[in-house]
């Protein structure tokens, strides 16, 4: 059996793991931000292939959150998206390239990135219940708990509350299932779901074709693009990238896989994600990263092999292709609320990689690095982590 590629159910089902960290934000930047669904799908799925044959373990794509939450947030111009993906791309490729990551990955104490993952689940968890309680921006920007449900409650309860819940317990069930793994079966449910409930939104447009994405759609963008995608989403961007996608994901990616990760270094993550970057600011996708909260959702629903990977981008690539710009129908059939089902699920294994610390100074930094996260956000969180965690190496000090 090859170690690096399986193609079965778990794998499958790891593939659908991370979704709902990939379609709240890019559907927010679809139809906040301008930039076309054809183009965002078909550079996640080359992404997805791309760095499971490189990497040879699953390995999960996101899009970068500093960058995508601000432009939701604040309908910035799909031009300014582009410029931070280059920006993005030329900043990771020096790191990377220059092996400066290996130097910042060694003085990196474990307790830190102990606490970016134990941050990056909570937040995860956190999502999830907006997206089941129906008080995620995107949800906020629709109007309605479940946009693409024409049932909004059932008598005083909402009806995300109640697909949420039943999928939980449902999840909870089958979590361990190898007949029926559970990122499956939530996502197939909530698809039967959406066909049954659902406002079927872009359905009757359904046609069948082969599409391309357009070279640069929104031509290169200008000197004053760059320079302000620079300042107000690089800059905030690239601690977070640096402290999750690479040091956190590296440092689980070993631990998950510590006899087929060899090729999962830190100089290898950033030279990844800044190959991503340039094809998402030539082809019209989104600013895309790996990261430690997506590689946790992969594995805790089944995915061992890079063949999750291939998977993941023949879904990606396929809906792409075959229906352009109508694929979002498809992704409209998933209750927001089967998202964040599987959002939580993601989180709570990441976050319980904090039980390898043992000594109290040990478990005062991640918890620090949180509390720091939640008042502000992890790129502070990351920085002060390690500041604190070498301060806390004097023995004249306790806590």
């Amino acid at each position: 059996m090859n170690r690096y590629f399986q193609f079965n159910r778990m794998e499958l089902a790891g593939s659908l793991g991370d979704l709902g960290t990939i379609l709240p934000l890019s559907l927010g930047m679809i139809i906040i931000n301008g930039l076309d669904p054809l183009s965002i799908f078909f550079c996640i799925g080359v992404y997805y292939i791309y760095s499971g044959i490189y990497f040879r373990v699953t390995a999960p794509v996101e899009p970068m959150k500093v960058i995508g939450a601000y432009a939701v947030a604040t309908g910035i111009s799909a031009s300014q998206l582009y410029a931070s993906s280059a920006l993005v791309g030329i900043s990771l490729l020096l790191i990377g390239g220059t092996h400066a990551i290996t130097v910042i990955g060694r003085y990196v104490p474990k307790p830190v990135i102990r606490g970016v993952q134990l941050s990056t689940g909570v937040l995860l968890v956190v999502q999830g219940v907006k997206l089941m309680l129906g008080d995620s921006k995107f949800q906020a920007m629709k109007g309605a708990a479940e946009p693409y449900l024409v049932i909004q409650n059932l008598g005083p309860l909402s009806v995300g509350v109640l697909i949420g819940v039943a999928l939980a317990v449902l999840t909870l069930l089958l979590l361990d299932n190898k007949r029926i793994p559970a990122a499956l079966a939530v996502t197939l449910l909530g698809i039967v779901t959406g066909l049954m409930l659902g406002t079927h939104e872009g359905l009757d447009k359904l046609r069948i074709g082969v599409n391309l994405p357009s070279l640069l759609p929104k031509g290169i963008p200008s000197i004053a693009d760059f320079a302000s995608a620079f300042v107000i989403l690089v800059l905030p961007q690239l601690p977070m990238t640096l402290g999750n996608a690479v040091i956190a994901n590296g440092d689980l990616s070993k631990e998950y896989f510590p006899n087929t990760s060899d090729r999962v270094t830190y100089s290898g993550l950033c030279i990844s994600m800044a190959a991503a970057n340039f094809l998402s600011f030539f082809l019209g996708g989104m600013p895309m990263c790996h990261g430690a909260g997506g590689l946790a959702s992969r594995y805790r629903f089944g995915a061992r092999t890079a063949g999750s990977n291939i998977l993941s981008g023949i879904i990606f690539l396929g809906l792409a292709v075959f229906l352009g710009q109508h694929s979002l129908s498809i992704f409209y059939l998933i209750p927001m609320s089967a998202l964040g089902v599987l959002l939580i699920f993601a989180g709570s294994q990441l976050a319980l990689t904090l039980l390898d610390m043992k000594t109290r100074k040990e478990l005062f930094v991640p918890i620090m690095v949180l509390g720091i996260t939640l008042a502000s956000n992890l790129a502070v969180g990351f920085i002060a982590g390690i500041a604190l965690a070498y301060v806390l190496k004097s023995k004249r000090l306790g806590v």
